[in-house]
């Protein structure tokens, strides 16, 4: 833990994934784009559907925030990033049900990393634990901007 940084799950020297997991700084922690866990010889599948890979992908998102002590209602900023456009609205049907306390910020881009995945995603969060204001606190907030 160099300079106030924490990396969670560095990677083996000479990885061909030179990445880790996520990054704890400044009060935030980044998380590195994923898609949903696969390993076939392990009965994991990244899911039949554009909607259960977002779903399982959002699920090991939510599993890395945690190792660096957030959650996925802490997430201030998240990219989507999907292989075919034609899957974009099945992929936000499924992606807004894990955001019930106020989705946030996001932008969208293709990918074409050497993988069979339809979607991944990264993140920024707030590290700690939530202390976000409830839903009506957070509307009425926006609209006084």
């Amino acid at each position: 833990m160099g300079m106030g940084i924490n990396f969670i799950d560095q990677p083996e020297p000479g990885s061909t994934r030179p990445f880790s997991r996520a990054t704890v700084a400044a009060g935030l922690v980044l998380v590195s784009g994923h898609s949903a866990p696969h390993d076939p010889a392990a009965g994991v599948h990244r899911g039949a559907t554009p909607q259960e890979e977002v779903r399982n992908a959002l699920s090991m998102l939510s599993r890395i925030l945690a190792k660096a002590g957030s959650s996925l209602d802490r997430a201030v900023q998240v990219t989507m990033l999907i292989t075919d456009p034609a899957d974009y609205a099945a992929c936000n049907e499924e992606y807004v049900r894990h955001f019930p306390g106020g989705l946030p910020a996001r932008h969208t881009a293709r990918f074409g990393v050497p993988t069979e995945a339809r979607v991944a995603f990264s993140c920024i969060a707030l590290a700690g634990p939530s202390s976000a204001p409830a839903p009506q606190e957070r509307t009425a907030l926006l609209q006084d901007l």
